[in-house]
């Protein structure tokens, strides 16, 4: 359906083919609309947290934004391609994302679960963190770095070969946990 490459493009793009305004889109989603007009002009690069919204809004997969294509089965990712996340979809006006998404099971169009390979690059101290909440499962395994997870009023700090799997609709927020980036292989479900 739509044919630009960035997650802002392909959001408007469904957004207009259902006819729905901004404002009614961001309101079912549950976000400002402001957000979702700065996201769509690719002027900032959301968590999962509120793309989850957006999507379940659209009645959509989460893939829908990242990566979908003609469906194949299976789907094999070698490792030398996702070395770090889709410049394509990497196009914000605002300074450089703080996640970078690689999608896994890109090409598979029926899937339930989203693998994707993440980067996120440490967060400046005065950047304001929000919690998310959406519907749905996650599962995290920590490749490198010291990934920090608050879950509810729980903190977590994670190391490689540490792993993580919680309800998404419980409030929580995910950084890197020094001044270095952390890689993670994060499996969401969103029924």
């Amino acid at each position: 359906m739509p044919s630009d490459h960035t997650i802002g493009s392909r959001i408007r793009a469904f957004r207009t083919a259902r006819g729905l305004s901004p404002a009614e889109l961001a309101q079912t989603a549950g976000l400002t609309e402001e957000f979702l007009l700065a996201l769509e002009n690719d002027g900032v690069y959301p968590a999962i947290g509120p793309l989850h919204k957006i999507a379940r809004a659209l009645d959509l997969r989460l893939g829908t934004f990242l990566d979908d294509q003609v469906g194949q089965d299976p789907i094999i990712t070698r490792s030398d391609r996702h070395p770090g996340g889709d410049p394509a979809l990497h196009r914000g006006t605002m300074p450089a994302p703080s996640y970078s998404y690689h999608a896994l099971g890109k090409g598979k169009s029926d899937r339930n679960m989203e693998p994707l390979l993440i980067t996120i690059q440490p967060a400046p101290a005065d950047r304001e963190h929000k919690p998310s909440s959406h519907q749905g499962e996650e599962f995290i395994y920590v490749l490198e770095g010291v990934l920090i997870v608050e879950y509810g009023r729980e903190r977590h700090e994670l190391r490689p070969g540490d792993t993580i799997y919680y309800n998404s609709i419980v409030p929580h927020y995910v950084a890197a946990g020094d001044d270095r980036p952390v890689r993670i292989l994060a499996v969401t479900y969103n029924p």
